[in-house]
């Protein structure tokens, strides 16, 4: 029963938002009595940290399969972000910007988190690239990953963009564009310019 609450209240903050579901939401849509929610969380706040948990490792695993692969590091780069446009496919405003808003203490422990994701994930696509000759040898790996990271962790800490999740995950898409456009070869390029052919045909 903890993991359906916890797995039926990630969808819900995830579609409509951390701040406009209840716990009376959640309760319903479940099919189950406030008593029984509250005995597995006692509060809002616990519920928001455990669905946030599950979620941060579900991405997690997520990404690990994607790896797996064995996908060049551009088809990689947006097998990933597919995963994400997935997710948020039916979200109205940015979950994050909400999370950061209303519960900052479970937003900085989450990023915390995602950082030390991204970070890891980014380097490691960097140097496959390289070797697989779509990203060019002479790159500076940290500062590339710093880059990179600015751009789309920015997106969602600065009020300059729109918090409508579907224009967010467009945004997105344009910034892992420009990331590659600046360190690809030609055989990159090349490969980038067939990927984006997919996704604009979608």
């Amino acid at each position: 029963m903890e993991d359906k609450i916890i797995n039926k209240a990630g969808e819900l903050f995830l579609n409509l938002g951390f701040k406009s579901v209840t716990m009376d939401d959640i309760s319903s849509e479940l099919g189950i009595s406030k008593k029984t929610l509250y005995k597995y969380f006692s509060n809002k706040v616990s519920l928001v940290n455990a669905s946030c948990s599950a979620i941060h490792e579900s991405i997690e695993q997520t990404i690990d399969f994607i790896k797996e692969k064995n996908y060049n590091s551009i088809e990689e780069e947006f097998a990933i972000k597919a995963i994400f446009k997935e997710m948020f496919k039916n979200a109205k405003d940015s979950p994050m910007h909400q999370l950061r808003k209303y519960y900052p203490e479970i937003y900085n422990d989450l990023m915390e988190r995602e950082v030390c994701i991204f970070r890891d994930c980014n380097r490691d696509n960097l140097e496959k690239g390289i070797q697989q000759g779509l990203y060019r040898a002479d790159i500076d790996l940290n500062m590339i990953t710093n880059f990179y990271f600015t751009l789309v962790f920015g997106l969602f800490e600065s009020d300059m963009y729109s918090h409508d999740m579907q224009e967010l995950v467009k945004i997105e898409y344009k910034i892992l564009e420009y990331h590659i456009r600046a360190i690809a070869t030609e055989k990159g390029i090349l490969e980038l310019e067939k990927q984006l052919e997919i996704i604009n045909q979608n």
